[in-house]
C-alpha cells in the first residue's frame, strides 16, 4: 500500500511540476500604469492617467516570433475642457448652455476591458520587443461635445520593448488611443491621445 501511495504521489507530483512549467512558459499576469494626453489640436485639451490589470497567454511560438493574446480590465481617469466653444453648433438644442458647460474643466471616468493581440519578437534571453493591438467595450461617465455618456469603444496600438528578470517582466511601451461609439450615441467626434505606459508582470 505504501509503494503505490509514493509512486502515486511521485506521479502527481511530476505531473504537477511539468503543468506548472508550462504554465510558466505560456501566462503572465500583471499591471500597468500609464498616461497620455491629446494629439495638439484648438479644439479640446483631454489628458489622461490609467491603470490595467494585464493577462498574457501565449498561442504560439516560433522560430523568430511569439504570439500572445491578451485581456486588460482598465479604469481610465481623464480631465477634458472644450476650448473652441464653436464646436458646439447653434443648430442644436440649448447650444448656448452646452457651450456653457462644456468650455468647464471637468472629470471623465472610463471603464474598460480591452482584448488584444500581441506579436513579440525576443533579442536574445532577456529583451524583446513587441506589438500589440486591442479594441474593447467601455463605459464612460460624462456626456461631452465628443462624446456622449454610456457605451463606446476603446481602439489602441502600441509598440513595446520588454526585460525580463527571472520570472519578472518589466515593460515599456508608446501607444496611440482612439475612443469613439461607432454611432451608437448622439456625440461620436471621440478623443484621440498618445500614452506611455509602464508595468511588471509576473509568469505564472
Amino acid at each position: 500500500m505504501s509503494r503505490k501511495l509514493l509512486l502515486f504521489l511521485i506521479i502527481f507530483f511530476g505531473v504537477f511540476k511539468i503543468s506548472g512549467q508550462v504554465k510558466k512558459e505560456k501566462v503572465a499576469l500583471g499591471v500597468n500604469y500609464g498616461f497620455g494626453s491629446e494629439f495638439n489640436n484648438r479644439n479640446y485639451t483631454f489628458t489622461n492617467q490609467f491603470y490595467k490589470i494585464e493577462l498574457y497567454y501565449r498561442v504560439k511560438e516560433t522560430r523568430h516570433f511569439q504570439f500572445e493574446i491578451l485581456i486588460q480590465p482598465e479604469v481610465n481617469f481623464g480631465r477634458h475642457q472644450l476650448l473652441n466653444f464653436y464646436f458646439v453648433k447653434p443648430e442644436e438644442p440649448d447650444y448656448l448652455e452646452k457651450r456653457e458647460e462644456y468650455t468647464k474643466l471637468k472629470e471623465v471616468y472610463e471603464y474598460v476591458l480591452n482584448l488584444g493581440f500581441l506579436v513579440r519578437k525576443p533579442i536574445g534571453k532577456v529583451f524583446s520587443v513587441y506589438a500589440l493591438g486591442s479594441i474593447g467595450p467601455l463605459i464612460t461617465d460624462r456626456d461631452t461635445e465628443r462624446l456622449s455618456a454610456g457605451f463606446a469603444f476603446a481602439d489602441v496600438f502600441a509598440l513595446g520593448f520588454s526585460v525580463q528578470a527571472e520570472q519578472l517582466r518589466f515593460d515599456i511601451r508608446s501607444g496611440i488611443r482612439h475612443v469613439s461609439n461607432a454611432g451608437l450615441n448622439s456625440e461620436n467626434a471621440g478623443f484621440n491621445t498618445r500614452n506611455i505606459e509602464f508595468g511588471i508582470s509576473y509568469c505564472l
